[in-house]
């Protein structure tokens, strides 16, 4: 039964995925898997180079706040019209409780304003339907425009199946259909993007030390990440391929006493695995918890020199320094800058918004 669940929802993910349409609603307990099914939509559609804009519902309200202030790139107004009409909304971790009452009209604003333009959205919960307060639950139970599922009981995903690298657009990715002589880029572009790919191709023939990718969405790190798993698993070596927000999901879940896997237990497998490939390092929420998690899997992995591959949109300013030091030591890691803009190429639907981070990252290396 509890397969059956998450089958349907499997299934209602990939085809939302292929033509997304009306709401899909997730509900389950943490480490169901709603957080992974969201992410696999968002990057479907990145990879088709359509818009998609995903975003825990706390670091949603954590970006408005921060708007306020008078330092802020990106006006208040600006900023909540952008999230409100964003072509794709995933919002992930979707809470009513203990919020301040500012938070509470935000949300509801935000999700009245969608529902009534009737603009495709996907939110994953912890809350049942008829938990919510009474305007948001009609919205939810609106079976013209919302499809809900509920996966219930365990956690469905295992440590393998999370690091399996078994999405299709992921399957794909291989350093024979990673073209860095794309006509649209200027020499020092295809120069970066050569010089990714050599190392990238290097390392998969031997995994030894770091190697972190660096550079906007859609420049190409993941493709080159992906590549080196699925590089080494033809070879028949061990390798873990973990979206970082997922990872974050995945570790909370097992504190549930319900978990089939210990929490220590979970950690140390993923803490030793020979080589950890570590997807969109930064753009997951920055919790005290999230930081030291992350700091504790980095800072073991460069003492016992375990080979890493990491990819992240941020600059090494933006990430915390104990982590970032530990990246560019130069006994151990190699750092690549990819300074070439969307690796899809000339795309003429819209693309997905930048956040702040990619930004600031494009405005310097142009």
């Amino acid at each position: 039964m509890l397969q059956q669940n998450f089958t349907r929802a499997y299934e209602a993910a990939k085809t939302f995925a292929g033509e997304p349409k009306g709401w899909l609603i997730l509900v389950g307990p943490s480490g169901s898997g709603k957080t992974h099914l969201a992410c696999a939509i968002a990057s479907f559609r990145l990879n088709q180079g359509q818009s998609a804009f995903y975003i825990g519902a706390a670091d949603l309200l954590d970006h408005l706040r921060s708007a306020f202030s008078p330092s802020s790139e990106v006006a208040y107004d600006e900023l909540f019209e952008r999230v409100r009409n964003t072509p794709l909304l995933i919002l992930d971790d979707l809470t009513m409780t203990a919020t301040t009452p500012w938070a509470k009209g935000k949300l509801e604003q935000l999700l009245d304003y969608r529902f009534n333009m009737r603009l495709p959205t996907v939110i994953t919960t912890d809350t049942p339907i008829d938990d919510f307060d009474e305007g948001l639950r009609g919205h939810l139970a609106d079976s013209e425009i919302c499809r809900v599922y509920v996966i219930r009981g365990k956690s469905t995903l295992t440590l393998e199946h999370l690091g399996s690298i078994d999405l299709e657009a992921l399957r794909r990715k291989a350093f024979a259909n990673y073209d860095y002589k794309l006509a649209n880029l200027s020499p020092e572009e295809r120069q970066s993007l050569e010089q990714a790919y050599r190392n990238a191709v290097n390392f998969a023939k031997s995994p030894e030390g770091w190697l972190v990718f660096m550079g906007v969405n859609g420049c190409g790190k993941t493709h080159l990440a992906a590549a080196i798993a699925n590089s080494l698993r033809q070879e028949g070596k061990s390798v873990l391929f973990i979206v970082v927000t997922d990872l974050l999901d995945y570790l909370r879940s097992t504190f549930n006493p319900e978990s089939r896997v210990s929490y220590d237990e979970l950690f140390e497998r993923i803490k030793k695995t020979p080589v950890l490939i570590l997807d969109d390092f930064g753009e997951q929420s920055a919790t005290s918890w999230a930081q030291e998690k992350l700091y504790q899997l980095i800072n073991y992995r460069y003492n016992a020199r375990l080979a890493t591959v990491i990819t992240t949109c941020l600059s090494l300013d933006e990430i915390e320094s104990r982590i970032s030091s530990r990246m560019v030591d130069p006994s151990l890691s190699l750092v690549l800058r990819i300074n070439a803009p969307d690796y899809r190429g000339d795309i003429k639907a819209p693309k997905a918004r930048e956040t702040k981070s990619q930004q600031r990252y494009a405005r310097r290396n142009r």
